[in-house]
């Protein structure tokens, strides 16, 4: 018996019905996508659907706005990808999806840029007039603005990029300046000093979000304040307390000494080597009971110490020290009280803290509660200030060398005697600007913020309401000192209503967040999180635009005021406001010369969560929210924080119904990005190499709800996937050419193979669609590619190549099985675009070629009603488990080469529930008989000619089956 026909034997290949296509095998994305995206462009594909989607249910995913710096990274194109695949599967769903693309123009990444390109022509941005520094920001963010949009186009994203939102837009400005009036108006303002985060190298203030985690090794040391007072335990006068500190620099803004009134003190006798070589006497050290050894031990003390007993904390009330530094007079000469302080631990250090109210929270607001106000000796620069009577004009504070233990700081100590210990090896986690990357400090500034914890004012009826200045109360806020430069600020419209915090956390929990996790981080932070501190000394921004009565500290409070301001900045931008006749502003009624004109601009923070005004209810109406916010897991402390109390504060409720949160793309190996390590991975590299549908299937196969990876190998595995799918789509064209609707067969004529394939199909759709509610597309993908792989090309194509190749084109199988391959494409094709957005309208096209047409106007598919007859499908369930046996039994005798395909085997087989002629079909093999093993032997049939299937009624090879007998023409 022979494999193939022999020499007199008629060549049938003419007679078989083989799958024909032009769509290539190969992708060749780089090269076709972009002539795709214009095909798109010159459609107007999404104006198109936005007129196409007009009045249906609207689903509005907000974009979370980027700095408008340099070229996107592989966050940006993993961010935008995401939310790309979100808008399309709801518009695949039916609804209006509009998507408007937005950037941050404003604030230090911005500024940092220009000042990079002053400081490379040794200028001096101070030096600049205000209104040129500005313009050059907006010309910077521009150039941007329009490198990022088409990065982001090429990624194949879609929305109004004839039309994104900028929060450097006059419109834009002018509602950010609006919403920022309607928290003055509600009273929901003030301006005070208090510690914030400050950047000595960007001078300005930072939030928390500007803020970066960075492990960094400081200088630690033990500083002794001699006690002078201590009327409840008066052998304790003469003693020194001792303080531990990890910012050195503080010390000479040092104001009190705090203890905890439970913890058990100890005072120990003990004596260093300095004072020994100085010949000085034994000193008595008052510190915690448990910290003892610690303390002594980087003391280094050279003789055997005697420890008192322990005595509680509370014995330290009312006591006093006086400064090391006291001789100097003036600010150090003054009695440094101990403040009992709930905050002081035995974690480390001494059990005794030293207060500088300028440099720390606790601090501020301990003395504060005693009447000690914090004194600015640090400026802008991390200089103290020239007329500090210690280290007047030296600096900067972050400056490792000028905190070393060998530094000046030190270096005065320890001429004082008051230095026990220093070392340059603590090792611990510092606040760093994210931008600048340089250490910040915390420092007290005159600053505007937004209070958390006020009570607003209670809910007015319409009576109430109606009444001017009904709802302003004067209340005044917290100010500081004279040295801050401007008297007390009075604030308005509290009253006994929730406060922010509560507004913001009762928001949270009506918010949906995914992962659900993400919610008790957020909460978490709401709750802790401080005053909101929204000003910034810097330029390019939209101006804190108030005015403060200079006899009285109270902003000017007045609607008609404020709404001149609007439209001032409606018509000119936030320029308006520094070149501004103000007496023009302020109207009739007030006197320029009566008000200081605020300068500071607001937190780039209040411009980004303010977008859901000027975006969503400016497009689609007024208390419209949005559907859905979705960025990286780092804004929690950032966007969706600042939107939440910017919507909580002016709104009463959170601007989104839900917010998705995702990872970071670290490296193949799970490495932070950066250009250090050279492990940078580029997405435009990737897209020019392989495409951005490879990019975007990557972003859909990852667990993104997690951090991910991306490399070399992680793409690789992304292609071979790619591949598989585009295969599908590949015979899907060919198998249907020629295919019409004459050809369809009904559901309830066709065999149960296709009937199964139909209900898998119904189940898939019902999967996708649950996998898209939940926003979990890895798992949507997974869907689709095993279904594709598995059902279909492993199994249905398998299994009915026989019959679309043979059989007569009217035959009912051949039919039914081509009537389901058009389903198939209907239905793939639509599940794939929201992903392979490029290859997906390639597959529509190459299909349905068209002038106006794409696959993107289409809806999600509608499957034909299939009979509710399980047993169905519990029939090929067990086949397809049977046929795993069977093709694991021919795999020895083909690696034997007694078989060179299925169709040479004849099998046995147990029982079931499917014909043996139908077995046979669907094992794809010559016989199958019945028996109580599965087992294999070659079969002795001879081979058809035209289907090359082994069957019984053949004579002899190359001859034709009966069924190919009555196909092929005589």
């Amino acid at each position: 018996m022979t494999d193939t026909p022999s020499d007199t034997a008629r060549d049938y290949r003419d007679t078989v019905f083989l799958p024909k296509t032009d769509f290539p095998m190969k992708a060749g994305l780089a090269a076709r996508e972009p002539a795709i995206l214009e095909r798109w462009e010159k459609l107007g594909l999404y104006d198109r659907l936005r007129e196409q989607r007009a009045g249906r249910e609207r689903f509005i995913l907000h974009d979370g706005p980027p700095y408008a710096n340099g070229d996107i990274h592989m966050g940006h194109a993993m961010n935008k990808v995401l939310k790309d695949i979100i808008v399309r599967s709801q518009s695949l769903l039916g609804k209006d999806a509009p998507y408007v693309p937005g950037w941050d123009c404003h604030g230090l990444p911005i500024e940092w840029k220009v000042e990079e390109a002053y400081r490379a022509k040794k200028l001096d941005k101070d030096q600049v007039p205000v209104a040129q520094f500005r313009a050059e920001c907006r010309a910077y963010a521009e150039k941007w603005v329009a490198v990022q949009r088409a990065q982001f186009e090429r990624l194949g994203v879609m929305g109004d990029w004839e039309d994104p939102y900028l929060t450097m837009k006059f419109d834009a400005e002018a509602a950010i300046v609006g919403e920022l009036l309607k928290f003055a108006e509600s009273g929901q303002l003030y301006r005070g000093a208090k510690p914030v985060m400050w950047s000595p190298v960007e001078k300005t203030a930072l939030a928390e979000a500007e803020v970066e985690y960075e492990d960094v090794v400081s200088t630690q040391i033990d500083v002794a304040f001699e006690i002078t007072e201590a009327p409840n335990a008066p052998e304790l006068v003469g003693a020194h307390a001792v303080i531990w500190t990890t910012t050195p620099w503080t010390i000479p803004v040092n104001q009190a000494l705090s203890y905890g009134p439970e913890i058990e003190y100890v005072v120990v006798q003990a004596m260093t080597q300095d004072d020994l070589d100085k010949g000085a006497a034994v000193r008595r050290f008052v510190v915690a009971e448990t910290l003892l050894d610690e303390f002594m031990r980087r003391c280094g003390f050279v003789l055997q110490p005697n420890v008192s007993d322990p005595f509680p904390g509370s014995d330290l009330a009312g006591a006093v020290a006086r400064h090391p530094m006291h001789a100097l007079g003036g600010f150090f000469a003054k009695p440094r009280p101990f403040l009992p302080g709930d905050f002081v631990t035995t974690d480390a250090g001494t059990g005794l803290v030293h207060m500088a109210p300028d440099h720390g929270e606790d601090d501020f607001l301990l003395c504060k509660a005693h009447g000690i106000d914090p004194v600015f000796a640090v400026d802008g620069a991390g200089m103290y200030r020239a007329d500090w009577l210690w280290l007047g004009g030296q600096g900067s504070v972050i400056n490792k060398k000028f905190v070393a233990s060998d530094g000046p700081i030190c270096t005065d100590l320890r001429a004082a005697g008051a230095l026990l210990s220093a070392s340059d090896d603590f090792a611990h986690s510092y606040p760093h600007s994210w931008r600048s990357k340089a250490k910040v400090i915390f420092r007290a500034t005159p600053q505007w913020f937004i209070p958390m914890d006020q009570p607003t004012a209670p809910s007015l009826t319409p009576a109430e309401a109606a009444v001017p200045g009904a709802h302003v109360q004067p209340i005044e806020i917290p100010a500081f000192g004279a040295l801050a430069g401007f008297e007390p600020v009075v604030g308005h419209g509290v009253g006994n209503g929730p406060t922010l915090r509560e507004v913001a956390l009762d928001a949270i929990e009506r918010t949906r967040w995914v992962p659900a996790r993400s919610q008790n981080r957020i909460r978490a932070m709401v709750e802790q999180r401080p005053d909101w501190v929204i000003s910034r000394q810097r330029a390019w921004g939209v101006p804190i635009a108030l005015y403060v009565d200079r006899k009285t500290g109270q902003y000017l409070n007045d609607p008609a005021v404020n709404a001149r301001i609007v439209d001032a900045f409606k018509a000119g931008g936030a320029d308006a406001w520094f070149d501004a006749d103000h007496q023009v502003l302020l109207g009739e009624k007030y006197a320029a010369a009566d008000y200081e004109v605020i300068t500071d601009i607001l937190d780039v923070w209040f411009d980004s969560g303010s977008t859901h005004a000027f975006v969503i209810e400016a497009r689609y109406g007024e208390g419209t929210r949005a559907n859905l916010y979705l960025e990286g897991s780092d804004q929690h402390r950032g966007w969706f924080q600042s939107s939440l109390l910017e919507s909580a504060g002016t709104r009463g409720r959170a601007p989104y119904d839900a917010v998705l949160t995702h990872g970071f793309a670290l490296d193949g190996q799970g490495r932070k990005m950066s250009k250090s390590l050279g492990n940078v991975v580029d997405p435009l590299k990737i897209i020019q190499e392989s495409g951005a549908d490879i990019l975007r299937m990557w972003v859909a196969q990852t667990d993104y709800f997690e951090d991910v990876r991306i490399g070399k190998e992680v793409l690789g595995t992304t292609s071979d996937a790619y591949r598989k799918l585009r295969n599908t789509f590949r015979y899907l064209l060919g198998a249907l050419d020629g295919f019409s609707d004459a050809e369809k067969l009904d559901v309830g004529k066709m065999p149960e193979l296709e009937l199964y394939i139909l209900h898998l199909l119904g189940k898939l759709d019902i999967e996708l669609k649950a996998a898209t509610a939940n926003f979990e597309f890895n798992r949507y993908l997974r869907l689709l590619t095993d279904f594709a792989a598995e059902d279909l090309s492993a199994f249905f194509f398998d299994i009915r190549k026989d019959s679309l190749y043979c059989d007569a084109p009217d035959d009912v199988k051949r039919r039914a099985y081509r009537t389901v391959l058009d389903i198939l494409f209907h239905a793939l094709v639509r599940y794939a675009a929201p992903i392979l957005c490029f290859t997906a309208e390639e597959v529509w096209q190459s299909r349905y070629p068209s002038e106006d047409g794409s696959v993107h106007f289409l809806d999600w598919p509608v499957l034909p009603a299939l009979p509710g007859d399980d047993a169905i499908s519990t029939k090929w369930n067990d086949m397809r488990a049977l046929r795993v046996q069977v093709t694991e039994a021919i795999e020895p005798l083909r690696r034997d080469k007694q078989v060179r395909s299925s169709l040479e085997a004849e099998v046995t087989v147990p029982k079931s529930a499917m014909s043996l002629d139908a077995l046979a079909e669907a094992f794809i093999v010559a016989k199958v008989t019945q028996a109580d093993t599965v087992s294999v032997t070659p079969t002795d049939f001879h081979k058809c000619g035209r289907c090359w299937r082994h069957l019984p009624e053949v004579t002899e090879d190359g001859t034709l089956c009966a069924r190919c007998a009555e196909v092929v023409p005589a």
